[in-house]
């Protein structure tokens, strides 16, 4: 028998991204842009709710910003669980590079985008923040959403492309060099941890179950959304 299922039953959480916007569509950088979910976006959000509420999630928690809040509501809808909102939970702030597409990046900022599209931790986005910025404050609300779930049960996190990826980088432990090799995620997929045996110390720690799942293969053409 595995040691886990000598403990019964773990947490899991649920990182899924937030539906289209119109900037997705269009190759945008949004970063913390407070942009909607357009029609195709509130679709997607629908049919992923009802297969993420097979999960039977515990508790939901969203990124404040109107595009996570609006797919978060269409799992709410279906569960009938209250939506929690944590700024922390928010996409990278990226400054000067909010709005733009990627081919216009590159013409403002081309050394930086360089360095950031090739995983650089420490390149912050437009002059604002960092991955490791960013990765913090994504584990810090994490916690705290955690804190009300049962040792037996589902948290959904609902949030951004790179807030999750780098999310996820950070609480599976991984080497900074290696945050790279987890892809991003499409528009309302999602990836899920698993809790393993706690660390000496208390403190959870977590496996990768399930990464960019819910539709067949979507090209990722803007992650930081």
């Amino acid at each position: 028998m595995h040691p886990d299922a000598a403990r019964g039953a773990l947490r899991r959480i649920v990182f899924w991204r937030h539906g289209r916007t119109d900037w997705n569509a269009a190759g945008r950088f949004q970063g913390q842009t407070d942009i909607p979910l357009n029609e195709e976006g509130h679709r997607q959000a629908h049919q992923a709710a009802r297969r993420l509420a097979s999960l039977s999630p515990s508790a939901i928690v969203s990124s404040d910003l109107d595009r996570t809040r609006a797919t978060a509501e269409a799992l709410a809808a279906v569960t009938g669980l209250p939506v929690a909102v944590d700024s922390g939970l928010r996409e990278t702030n990226a400054g000067a590079w909010q709005g733009h597409t990627f081919d216009a990046i590159r013409g403002m900022d081309p050394e930086a985008l360089r360095r950031w599209e090739d995983g650089d931790v420490n390149t912050a986005a437009g002059g604002a923040e960092t991955r490791l910025d960013v990765a913090a404050r994504v584990h810090r609300a994490v916690d705290r959403a955690l804190a009300a779930v049962p040792a037996d049960g589902t948290l959904v996190v609902v949030s951004h492309g790179g807030a999750i990826r780098v999310g996820l980088a950070h609480l599976l432990g991984l080497p900074h060099d290696l945050w790279g090799a987890l892809a991003g995620l499409s528009n309302c997929s999602w990836s899920i941890l698993e809790e393993r045996r706690p660390h000496r110390d208390g403190g959870p720690r977590w496996r990768l179950g399930e990464h960019n799942a819910g539709t067949l293969p979507v090209p990722v053409t803007v992650e930081e959304g």
